[in-house]
């Protein structure tokens, strides 16, 4: 299983701090601070257990298989046993979240806390300035003391998980940022072919070309068929284009706000999707798409048939994670970074490794806010990240002489045909994504941990963008959230319509001065007005 945003929770979505001014709070706003709970003084504060005796508390989880209970988990089990914290769970699958935690909040017939919700930005606002999720800033303070940890470190973390109104109402799924296999990566190339062709591996846009050209026409498996293919991707369009996005001088600012980046020497946005350099980039890859060098299914596409196809190894070029994991083919490596026509040559298809942001919330049903911080806080720490994801000693991992933690044979190779997913999901929960709690590279197994992965990051790396330069996801107000939401829903949708037609070549590059135009007349000017103000906030 990967966590790669791409895979189990889309294009991350965070905020920025915009604390400075919103205008005076209404009495909605200030109820979601609680004073101390009546059970506050039952609460260790440090170590196990959390509380003094048993305590239970009523808690709604999203969970990827149908079949797990998990009032009979292992997970929660052992972690009840530790911690005497029992959970009364109600549980619903992923596929069906949105519509039941909607139905709960407006029914007010919710639990105590939501646990891998998911909740995007604008509920954790909206109901948090209602007051009934919990502003969490005090008891951070002096019950999460691995979560403040975290926000103390990387200070775009805190910014991202703070809202409008300077507080915090959820705990994040993060990415740990010094996991580079996890953030950097760029497409991977067949090193087999170029060394078959004599080609060296393409360190600019002009080379690419020629390379993906030579791949689908000079017979590089050696079979005297051309059944070779130039680049391959599972994953849409989009995914593609971020990898060479940095070659053209776009995204200077990473992908958490992916229309916008900073006009050269200022921090003032421009919109990425009308800009030259963006034209430039889908000229670009309407050539590729349109010589065959790119699959031709990239707009339509699904993952499982794109699987099946790359399988095959008849591509030369593979966005996706190794294809030594999810393929079983030895031939791939990293490609470089590549330098554009105007000189360009920079990785920009970064974040600041905040997930979800609304993956563990509060209500103000909540009997014991203390005890469930420190509950939730735990998974944020060593100890309790290795729980969540490695699970347990002898049943699931085992450790080495040298400290390095390995799943056991029946997780990895189980002897009843189950996937590792379905074998890890007999005792945890982290399979399909959905959690809180922050991923390590010592305690994750996927295919980023490993080395061809760490091989392309270091390869990658002097191209990245500086963490400082990185902005995270733009934190809007109720009423902002409700403007953009309007504004972009509709320019999203005829950028996505126009992107394709442009690269397929239904619609001809003279038509570009209209596409903007159309853009403009959409409303944004107004956009551009809240979104640069939600940034400037944060200064």
């Amino acid at each position: 299983m990967t966590v790669k945003k791409r895979r189990v929770y889309g294009a991350v979505a965070s905020m920025m701090l915009a604390a400075s001014i919103l205008g005076a709070c209404s009495d909605k706003e200030s109820s979601s601070e609680k004073e101390p709970s009546s059970n506050a003084e039952k609460v260790n504060e440090t170590g196990m257990p959390i509380v003094k005796e048993n305590i239970e508390v009523d808690g709604f989880g999203a969970k990827f298989l149908a079949s797990q209970d998990w009032d009979k988990l292992m997970l929660w089990q052992e972690y009840e046993k530790m911690s005497n914290v029992h959970i009364n769970w109600t549980t619903v699958q992923t596929e069906a979240l949105a519509e039941k935690r909607n139905l709960m909040l407006a029914a007010g017939d919710y639990p105590e806390f939501f646990f891998a919700s998911a909740f995007p930005k604008t509920d954790l606002i909206k109901y948090g300035e209602q007051g009934v999720f919990l502003a969490l800033d005090e008891y951070i303070d002096q019950y999460a003391p691995n979560f403040k940890a975290i926000l103390e470190k990387y200070p775009s973390v805190k910014q991202g998980v703070t809202m409008a109104d300077g507080k915090i109402y959820g705990f994040p799924a993060i990415f740990d940022p010094e996991f580079e296999s996890l953030h950097l990566g760029m497409p991977w190339i067949n090193q087999a072919w170029l060394d078959k062709l004599g080609l060296k591996t393409p360190e600019t846009t002009d080379e690419l070309y020629e390379v993906l050209k030579a791949f689908k026409e000079q017979d590089p498996n050696g079979n005297g068929k051309q059944d070779e293919q130039g680049w391959g991707t599972g994953y849409g369009i989009k995914y593609l284009m971020d990898s060479l996005k940095g070659s053209f001088g776009l995204n200077k600012q990473g992908t958490m706000n992916p229309n916008l980046d900073f006009k050269e020497g200022t921090e003032e946005f421009r919109f990425v999707p009308t800009t030259d350099e963006y034209k430039q980039l889908l000229q670009y890859v309407n050539k590729l798409y349109s010589e065959g060098l790119i699959n031709k299914d990239v707009f339509t596409v699904e993952i499982q048939a794109f699987a099946a196809e790359a399988a095959k190894g008849n591509f030369g070029m593979i966005s996706d994670i190794d294809p030594k994991e999810v393929f079983k083919l030895d031939n791939y490596v990293g490609a470089q970074v590549l330098e554009g026509p105007n000189g360009d040559r920079q990785y920009t298809a970064m974040s600041n490794g905040l997930g979800n942001l609304g993956m563990f919330v509060l209500t103000d049903k909540a009997k014991n806010p203390e005890a469930m911080v420190r509950w939730v806080d735990h998974l944020y720490g060593d100890e309790g990240t290795k729980m969540f994801f490695m699970g347990f000693e002898g049943v699931t991992y085992e450790e080495d002489a040298e400290g390095n933690f390995k799943y056991l044979e029946t997780i990895t190779n189980n002897p009843e045909g189950k996937t590792m997913d379905q074998a890890i999901s007999e005792y945890l929960t982290w399979p399909g994504g959905y959690y809180p709690g922050i991923v390590t590279q010592k305690f994750f197994q996927g295919a980023e941990s490993k080395e061809n992965s760490v091989k392309n990051a270091e390869q990658v790396k002097p191209f990245a963008l500086n963490d400082e330069d990185i902005i995270p996801g733009l934190n809007y107000t109720v009423e902002e959230s409700e403007k953009v939401s309007a504004i972009l829903t509709d320019i999203n949708t005829y950028i996505d319509e126009s992107t394709a037609s442009f690269i397929t070549g239904k619609t001809s590059f003279d038509k570009w001065d209209d596409y903007k135009k159309t853009i403009e007349k959409m409303g944004l000017e107004d956009y551009m007005e809240i979104a640069q103000g939600a940034y400037d906030r944060t200064k």
